[in-house]
């Protein structure tokens, strides 16, 4: 990980960074800071390094990517830089930054960012700076939203609807899909991809990639879930093509396929792929889909394919091609897809994400093989410091910011 000219704002942490496991100094004992003497061997697995490829990340916490809505002609801004700050000095080992346009009617709204052009690295390089001080990892999630595109910020759906017009920045005579198929009743109908359109795409997704690397991300992962355009083509619910996008699985997994390779290949390959996946749509079985929609079994020939591709993990998330979708939410509900891509998809591997709040629970899942890293969203928003308190509930004396130290919880009180 590379800073460049970092100490203008900031100054760079000391060792692995705050989050990394180190053991207390005598002085910290006797403050009061710990009631540990030494760490434990070997540590909870939470706190243990992961190498992929040429990255280590100092422990197994990553803030899943999540979108703030706060942008303007998809540039980062101050509170992007705030936003992702807080996360680099409380101690996570990997961000990933929220889904980021490759073209500018892939957001998801007129407010989310974009990676479609060079001016937007500027803003983006000073943003991973920040993190890279604080050693913390840093990636970017590129997206196309697809037939959810041009859509309103959440805070803004009760005075504006839930679809942004274009008095209000969208596009909804430029809102595309794998077919002419909208969302549900209230959505744009998206205009059909044609090939073409479909290859540019795909470059797209690859330009923005190389300016991923500009900026110095260490990870890419490209949104291939939650029924954007990457998962629209994979699912038969929003892909009803007849040629060699849609009809059979081998032609509807050939986009996000297509895709992965396009960006590997001007990705260094010292540095991380990931693909996130809704390994399922959650939907029953019909006389029109058999299967429902797109199902875990072909999540896992999937994966297959990818790595192959060169992708390194496949962030486990679900549903979001259909208002028909059900549901059953239950805390770390979709930590078992995270299992079944793990252990039935050699050479790859596999993040657990979703309502995953607690650190035993977290470290659980990474403890019992049940998934590599653990992605963590809203629970993140209420405390940015999840991964300071997860370790000393675990037992393990954490690295604090340098700036922060004197702020630990104390055993006992003392001015020594």
């Amino acid at each position: 990980m590379t800073i460049i000219d970092a100490h203008n704002f900031f100054q760079e942490q000391k060792g692995l960074g705050p989050g990394a496991a180190v053991q207390p100094t005598a002085s910290e004992i006797k403050q009061g800071f710990t009631t540990i003497t030494s760490n434990p061997d070997p540590l909870p697995k939470l706190f243990q390094p992961l190498n992929i490829r040429g990255l280590t990340l100092k422990n197994r916490a990553v803030v899943s990517p999540m979108c703030m809505y706060s942008g303007t002609d998809g540039f980062a801004n101050d509170f992007h830089l705030a936003h992702i700050g807080q996360y680099a000095l409380r101690g996570l080992g990997l961000i990933i930054m929220e889904a980021t346009g490759v073209v500018p009617e892939g957001r998801i709204s007129p407010n989310c960012l974009g990676l479609w052009k060079d001016e937007h690295i500027e803003k983006l390089t000073q943003i991973v700076n920040l993190a890279h001080a604080n050693k913390s990892a840093i990636g970017i999630q590129l997206a196309h939203a697809g037939r959810k595109s041009s859509t309103t910020a959440l805070w803004l759906i009760k005075e504006r609807g839930s679809n942004a017009d274009a008095q209000n920045g969208g596009w909804p005579d430029n809102v595309v899909g794998p077919s002419a198929v909208p969302y549900n009743n209230g959505s744009w109908t998206p205009k059909e991809l044609s090939i073409g359109d479909i290859k540019n795409i795909q470059q797209s997704f690859a330009d923005a990639a190389v300016r991923a690397n500009k900026a110095g991300f260490d990870v890419v992962e490209l949104h291939g879930a939650h029924g954007y355009l990457l998962h629209e083509f994979l699912s038969p619910i929003s892909n009803k093509r007849t040629d060699e996008y849609g009809g059979s699985f081998e032609n509807r997994a050939r986009m996000v396929v297509e895709t992965a390779r396009a960006v590997r290949k001007v990705w260094p390959k010292e540095k991380p792929l990931f693909v996130r996946l809704s390994i399922t749509d959650w939907v029953e079985p019909s006389d029109e889909i058999p299967t429902g929609g797109w199902t875990e079994e072909e999540s896992i020939e999937l994966a297959k394919l990818l790595v192959k591709e060169g992708v390194d993990l496949i962030d486990c998330s679900t549903s979001g091609s259909s208002p028909k979708q059900q549901i059953p939410l239950s805390p770390g509900y979709q930590i078992p897809f995270a299992t079944a891509i793990k252990k039935n998809v050699p050479g790859i591997l596999s993040g657990a994400v979703g309502l995953i709040t607690e650190a035993k629970q977290a470290n659980d899942a990474v403890e019992g093989d049940k998934a590599d890293l653990v992605f963590l969203g809203r629970v993140l928003l209420r405390n940015p410091n999840f991964v300071l308190d997860a370790a000393t509930q675990l037992g393990v004396f954490p690295q604090y910011p340098h700036q922060y130290e004197r702020g630990r919880n104390k055993s006992t009180f003392t001015f020594v």
